[in-house]
């Protein structure tokens, strides 16, 4: 490695060193840039492609892991943020402008999922999970109507920045948690026994234990932000030891043993948006900052987005 390449990681803890999160390439691959504000990667291994949103140019990308092209996905997108996938491989988005959750199914048309919640419009939908029973949990925080910038400005028809989710079996939506400044990631642990919410505004990551009937227990703090400028969470990634990955804005992306630990963190030159994994093996960390997509193949393995157990149509490696 050169001796005038800046470094990539930063151990705080011994455990980022015998876990392999430093093994792997020593620097960032720069895939993409051009973007005004970088948001909501997702790796669809049917396509070997990764989707992602350019939030102010309302629009979504594509990066061809064959050939490296990068096109527009899908214009007037409608403010775009997160995205996932269900457990049918299809896409589910968080549009800020629209105000909505919606699935792309499989032949190509849109299906809105969530528009409101007892009568009165959603503020922004920023970020989405899905649980292995069908249910979509998602967060709507009030950044898309707050300007024009990243949506259109409005006022809250809810008043409060909340969590949801939307049940399987009638499509309904349930308000699950509302203790937030402002929430944005969300994932499930392994288990599916706790949710993991960033609380962006106040720069803390929450964790609730989730009840059998599908409700939450009262929250505690799992993380919070480091003491740096603009150090906050956006969204949240697990990997297979358990190790949580968060992107934390200015100050990269963190990685957090099962006990809290802040065990290391990656050097990204833009401040970080979301991070995602993919590729055949699911080593590959998918990072959106600012104007740019990165990529770094890493020694450590993320989970899937859908969850636990393996879904043969989603990770069959290409032949």
């Amino acid at each position: 490695m050169s001796g005038d390449t800046p470094p990539l990681y930063e151990m705080f803890d011994d455990r980022f060193g015998t876990g392999r999160c430093m093994n792997g390439d020593d620097r960032l691959e720069v895939l993409y840039t051009g973007c005004r504000w970088a948001e909501g990667p997702i790796y669809v291994p049917a396509w070997r492609q990764v989707v992602w949103s350019d939030i102010p140019n309302d629009r979504m990308l594509r990066w061809d892991e064959e050939t490296g092209a990068v096109s527009v996905f899908r214009r007037n997108a409608g403010h775009t943020n997160g995205n996932t996938l269900d457990r049918q491989g299809r896409l589910v988005t968080c549009e800020q402008g629209n105000r909505r959750v919606t699935r792309t199914e499989h032949d190509g048309t849109v299906t809105v999922l969530a528009d409101r919640w007892r009568g009165k419009r959603l503020n922004s939908p920023n970020d989405a999970t899905v649980k292995s029973d069908g249910s979509i949990w998602f967060s709507d925080p009030d950044f898309g109507i707050t300007s024009d910038y990243e949506g259109y400005r409005a006022d809250s028809e809810i008043g409060s920045n909340n969590v949801y989710r939307i049940d399987p079996a009638t499509g309904g939506v349930e308000l699950v948690a509302d203790c937030f400044g402002a929430p944005n990631g969300l994932v499930f642990s392994g288990d599916e026994r706790q949710l993991f919410v960033s609380d962006t505004r106040v720069g803390v990551i929450r964790v609730f234990d989730v009840r059998d009937n599908g409700t939450l227990s009262e929250d505690r703090v799992f993380a919070e932000a480091a003491a740096r400028d603009n150090a906050r969470f956006d969204n949240l990634r697990f990997d297979d030891a358990g190790r949580l990955w968060a992107a934390a804005m200015s100050d990269g992306v963190h990685c957090y043993d099962p006990d809290g630990t802040l065990l290391g963190r990656l050097l990204v030159p833009e401040s970080v948006a979301n991070i995602s994994w993919g590729g055949s093996k699911r080593n590959r960390l998918f990072i959106t900052a600012e104007t740019s997509l990165y990529s770094v193949v890493m020694g450590v393995t993320g989970t899937h987005p859908t969850g636990p157990g393996r879904r043969p149509w989603l990770d069959t490696p290409p032949r």
